[in-house]
């Protein structure tokens, strides 16, 4: 189903630093800044009542609906399509855990003339939704809350909306005084941890189900991770919601600020989550944050020039670890759809080697490494998650 063009809207939004940095990445790495999550479920969507869900979901939430005009994001773009897909199409399959995507899934999204985001769906026996959105324009969390207004909509209530323009530096600001962190400096690179030789530039997902939901998955994961790195030190880097210093206001925008965390290798997850819980405590990722100058004091990378030198053979940070928590799958039901699972497709960033996510639901934690294609990476993700999945079943 092809988009329409939202109500005409005074909707306009300052690019922020943080999109600046993914805009920056999508540039220097040629890869796509993506969020995609999948939902599958048991029953059916109807693919027209779908659309209009989207539409009025949309139009609740402009930000949703955005193109690029030099620096600022201007409401009345395209919404996101519905696409619909034949029940033969091999959206996403499985072999021993590895998730085989169809073309689709590797196109990225064009802010400039958008749509900004769109939605995939696959009927059949079970039903599959994936929601594909630049990461440039926003984050998991308003993703999520625009999500949740379409399926709002859907079982016959109003969508919550969110018309707030403003962007990162209100939030930076509502979190008050915040003491400053030294600086890393440059980070080194290390080699992979991955499998080795050329990579291809597409992504590869491989995906695990734990029967656990235990405490400290961030940590637990990093642990994991830790028990890799080819050099006694290493970072990850741990995505935290701005949103948490003013929770009056709702907002589609990218608000995600990045925590750098230092581990050890063969580190303790205890001691990697006191690490962690410490650095939220003191707004780690706001001093990190407030009055970055990209160009100059970012650890990974300070140019296209010294961003194309990458081979995507060694990387100055190993892992970003991105938990979603405790899910409410329920936020994605409908009078003729009850979803069941949801997980995430990571993207690849230029400056990290991989990226894991994980959701929580009820008592099982559905678990995602995105990486490179490259020989002995799948094997090697697969004994990674073999690794976390030991940490989050032990006590």
């Amino acid at each position: 189903m092809s988009s329409a063009l939202s109500t005409p809207t005074r909707y306009v939004r300052r690019m922020s630093a943080i999109e600046r940095g993914y805009l920056f990445a999508s540039t220097a790495g040629g890869t796509p800044q993506l969020i995609q999550t999948v939902i599958e479920g048991d029953g059916r969507l109807d693919p027209a009542e779908l659309a209009h869900a989207v539409e009025v979901a949309t139009d609740a939430n402009p930000g949703m609906a955005v193109t690029r005009k030099n620096s600022n994001w201007r409401g009345g773009g395209p919404r996101p399509p519905v696409t619909v897909l034949p029940d033969s199409t091999e959206l996403v399959h499985s072999d021993r855990g590895d998730i085989v995507g169809a073309a689709p899934l590797y196109e990225d999204i064009d802010v400039v003339r958008g749509p900004v985001a769109e939605i995939l769906l696959q009927p059949g026996p079970r039903t599959r939704l994936v929601v594909r959105a630049s990461h440039i324009v926003t984050d998991g969390r308003g993703l999520q809350h625009w999500l949740a207004d379409v399926f709002r909509v859907l079982r016959g209530t109003d969508p919550v909306g969110s018309p707030a323009t403003v962007n990162d530096t209100h939030f930076l600001a509502a979190a008050g005084k915040v003491a400053p962190v030294a600086g890393t400096g440059k980070i080194p690179t290390q080699p992979t941890m991955l499998g080795s030789g050329p990579a291809s530039g597409r992504p590869l997902w491989v995906r695990r189900t734990v029967p656990a939901a235990p405490k400290g998955v961030t940590a637990r994961i990093a642990a994991a991770v830790s028990g890799r790195l080819p050099a006694e030190c290493g970072h990850v880097l741990v995505p935290v919601d701005l949103r948490r210093h003013d929770r009056s206001i709702d907002s589609t925008a990218n608000l995600t600020a990045q925590l750098l965390v230092p581990v050890e290798r063969g580190g303790d997850w205890r001691r990697i989550h006191s690490r962690l819980l410490t650095g939220l405590l003191r707004k780690h990722e706001v001093a990190q944050q407030l009055g970055r100058d990209f160009r100059n004091t970012n650890p990974f990378v300070n140019s296209l020039t010294e961003a194309a030198q990458y081979t995507g053979d060694a990387f100055p940070a190993a892992a970003i670890i991105s938990d979603h928590g405790p899910f409410d799958l329920t936020r994605y039901a409908a009078p003729t759809f009850a979803p069941d699972t949801i997980y995430t497709l990571p993207m690849l960033v230029p400056y990290v080697e991989m990226f894991v996510s994980a959701f929580q639901l009820d008592d099982r934690t559905e678990l995602t490494v995105g990486a490179r294609e490259r020989p002995g990476a799948v094997e090697a993700a697969r004994a990674l998650l073999d690794d976390t999945a030991a940490l989050l079943l032990s006590d």
